[in-house]
């Protein structure tokens, strides 16, 4: 089987970005896939129906995904023939064509539409039953992990060069890092290969493979070690790239460490994997106070913009609460986000018919309203003990009062000492008394 992924780019993003070698052999393999189908649809065909295997020489020589794509190809090219069934016409729009332009005939069958039509019919049961197949491999292959009880590596990350640990005597546990390093490496490129199928990346069910052998802390320190290399590659998105260069690499000598960069996957599936890990982290997050403030003004704004009220009945105006937010929040966090907005009929609650939590006010409201931020608690203020100098007034002290110097803080000396400390009660007694 040819297992080289379909080039996902046209022609012009290649040619801008050096990759013309690696459109053109995409291009050339979808061309000879064409061919062999149509070979296919021709040798088989006994008049009346095609045999059950005949389409299982081809979707083992070219794999699903290209097959997929030159059926879904040619029918969405001839999407005017009434001679294809309704369902293979909807099927074929769900196929995402890449790379490709319309009207490329060398990608087109050349078959009479019936026969392809049936032909197709073919192809996605024997893509169902395969489906099936790696379902039931996936389940046992769950079980017998849950046996087994694969134990998360929790090798400390060597932050430090091999230079560093030589000379402290701490060769073992740079190289138990690095072997740690590698073996992660290894770990998200089989999970992505093992869970991408049907031209879709399963991208949570890949990271959380990843996350229990590994962590996210040496997973993100090895996917920001890959990403930073990748500077000038579009496929992956400026957010992630951002993103690594927040995550400090140990360099040896000057040099990146190469034996652990993501070299065997797709940077386009890659880039998929790293937005994912990212996500769920931040999920896993709890959430702080300028979060919820944030979320208070997206809400705020959100009301403000609407131009008359938006709720399925016309009595309320509207907002979602984003997903995320949610998914990071508890009692104490929504009760806080409420005492920010300032609406006495401000309701959180769910919409019949969608997706989500919403935020509502009656459209008597004045939405025109500031935040109610939360001022510093007087009772709080009271509870804690003031600090003063760690000396008695002297002639400077009592000149610069003089001068009418104002209170440093919450200090009650009226000038910057060089040194401030808690004073106790002697302490506190002296400097009332003036002494």
């Amino acid at each position: 089987m040819n297992k080289a992924p379909i080039y996902p780019y046209p022609v012009t993003y290649a040619r801008e970005n050096g990759e013309l070698e690696q459109y053109r052999a995409s291009f050339k393999t979808l061309a000879e896939c064409k061919c062999a189908i149509d070979d296919a649809i021709f040798d088989n065909w006994d008049g009346m129906n095609f045999a059950k295997d005949s389409a299982k020489r081809v979707l083992k020589q070219f794999g699903p995904e290209r097959v997929t794509f030159i059926l879904a190809y040619t029918l969405q090219e001839m999407n005017i023939d009434n001679r294809f069934s309704g369902h293979n016409a909807s099927w074929a729009s769900t196929v995402p064509l890449y790379g490709i332009a319309s009207g490329r005939g060398s990608c087109t069958l050349e078959s009479h539409p019936a026969k392809v039509d049936l032909f197709i019919d073919l192809v996605r049961k024997d893509l169902q039953e395969l489906a099936q197949q790696k379902s039931a491999s996936r389940q046992k292959s769950s079980v017998k992990s849950k046996k087994e009880a694969v134990k998360m590596d929790k090798t400390p990350i060597y932050k430090e060069s091999f230079e560093y640990a030589y000379n402290h005597g701490e060769e073992e546990q740079q190289r138990a890092s690095n072997h740690a390093n590698i073996a992660c490496k290894k770990a998200i490129e089989t999970a992505i290969a093992s869970h991408y199928h049907d031209n879709r990346l399963d991208r949570q069910a890949a990271v959380q493979e990843v996350v229990k052998q590994f962590g996210y802390e040496r997973m993100f320190y090895v996917l920001a070690n890959t990403v930073q290399t990748q500077g000038t590659d579009g496929r992956v998105s400026q957010a992630n790239k951002k993103w690594a260069q927040t995550i400090p690499i140990v360099f040896e000598r000057g040099k990146r460490d190469t034996s652990y960069l993501i070299t065997q996957t797709h940077p386009g599936l890659l880039d998929m994997f790293v937005s994912s890990a990212r996500h769920e982290h931040l999920l896993r997050q709890p959430l702080k106070a300028a979060d919820i403030k944030a979320e208070a003004a997206y809400i705020l704004e959100r009301f403000q913009a609407a131009q008359e009220p938006n709720s399925p009945n016309g009595t309320h105006y509207m907002a979602q609460v984003s997903p995320d937010f949610m998914a990071r929040a508890g009692t104490k966090d929504t009760d806080r986000l409420m005492s920010m907005l300032p609406f006495q009929t401000l309701s959180l609650s769910g919409l019949e018919g969608r997706k989500g939590t919403f935020a509502l006010i009656s459209k008597d409201e004045d939405r025109f309203q500031k935040l109610v931020l939360r001022r510093p608690s007087v009772r709080k203020k009271l509870s804690t003990p003031e600090r003063f100098c760690s000396f008695s007034p002297n002639r400077k002290c009592r000149k610069m009062a003089g001068k009418g110097v104002q209170p440093l803080n919450n200090y009650t000396c009226r000038f910057r000492p060089s040194s401030l400390k808690q004073a106790d009660k002697s302490g506190l007694d002296g400097l009332q008394a003036g002494k």
